[in-house]
């Protein structure tokens, strides 16, 4: 048995939602997917400045190195503060010493002029060098000319799209819109709800869509690469892991640990370099997914990104940890004050 593992990969995060916590309630308690997004993620984005985003994702990075994560593949989204946010939000999670692949969730909520000032934001962050994808919010929030300009920015930078899809009924017709754009490189998000299998990875993030109530994507019925996301809720992939094995295990007991470990390995594919990092866990068995799956409160005590000590005892080398959480209060006090 032993108690090192390489870095863990989260394939979908809102590192923008690590202010969200305790944000003032609804005006109305939504009752449906659509309205938790229009009345809380959506009044939230609208809200962001770049400012909250730097620390939001100190923290979210921060957060996720202590849960032994050493990649974060994330999806941003901020309407009235688009360009240069995936400039901060790349440099936070330097700062902290996590890896990160940005993309800036292209939507057509906001009009032809939001829609264009998000693909111009992906667009200048890759050809500047960034390491992303091309993102977009998903299908139902645009037109089929915003899906079509997004899916060849992507393939003429050589990059991938990054897309939620068929993650709750209202966007039941995304593989049907997707068919014909969707690629090998892709990140196809959720996929709750889809009818087919379309090119590229499914993200599965089981614990969001429990929250959300959106049903369950049963991703060991799909024919391609499985990965995990956390969907914004931290950065705790062996947290993720026990829920998408139990999760899988409540739709069908022939589901194993092994299942949901392979959905962890699916990370190293999708960001090779984490498989290079070195987690010393708490836990001497986390080789083992039969022992992790049940096994509560294993934690990371080292890390070590491209050979540098990132985390020693479980605090961070390179950034304060009590600095980087006071100032994400402060920016969430100001967040909550605009919402």
């Amino acid at each position: 048995m032993a108690d090192t593992t390489p870095g863990m990969v989260c394939a979908h995060h809102h590192l923008y939602s690590s202010l969200a916590r305790g944000m003032p309630a609804p005006p109305v308690a939504p009752t449906t997917f659509l309205e938790i997004l229009e009345q809380v993620w959506w009044r939230l984005d609208v809200a962001l400045d770049l400012e909250m985003i730097r620390w939001s994702a100190m923290l979210g990075a921060l957060e996720a190195l202590q849960c032994g994560t050493t990649a974060i593949i994330d999806h941003h989204e901020s309407p009235t503060a688009i360009e240069g946010s995936l400039d901060v939000i790349a440099a936070a999670c330097a700062d902290v010493g996590v890896r990160s692949v940005c993309a800036y969730g292209v939507t057509d909520r906001h009009g032809p002029v939001g829609a264009r000032r998000g693909i111009e934001e992906n667009r200048r962050f890759l050809q500047a060098g960034g390491r992303g994808m091309v993102g977009v919010h998903a299908s139902f929030t645009c037109s089929d000319e915003t899906l079509q300009a997004c899916a060849g920015l992507a393939a003429d930078l050589g990059v991938g799209v990054h897309i939620h899809v068929a993650e709750g009924a209202v966007d039941l017709d995304a593989a049907g819109r997707l068919s014909a754009l969707a690629a090998d490189s892709w990140l196809i998000v959720h996929g709750v709800h889809l009818d087919r299998d379309l090119p590229g990875t499914l993200v599965h993030n089981p614990r969001s869509n429990m929250n959300n109530a959106v049903g369950y994507a049963n991703p060991r019925r799909r024919a391609g690469r499985v990965a995990l996301g956390t969907d914004g809720i931290g950065g705790d992939m062996l947290e993720e892991f026990r829920l998408a094995y139990v999760r899988a295990r409540e739709a069908g007991l022939d589901a194993t640990p092994d299942d949901a470990w392979a959905w962890v390995g699916a990370g190293w594919e999708l960001v090779p370099e984490a498989a290079g990092d070195t987690v010393r866990w708490s836990y001497d068995g986390v080789d083992d997914p039969w022992r992790l799956a049940f096994t509560p409160g294993v934690h990371a005590r080292d890390v070590w990104v491209d050979g540098e000590q990132v985390l020693r005892d479980g605090q961070p080398t390179r950034v304060d940890a009590a600095e980087v959480r006071a100032k994400a209060a402060e920016q969430a006090e100001r967040l909550f004050r605009r919402l």
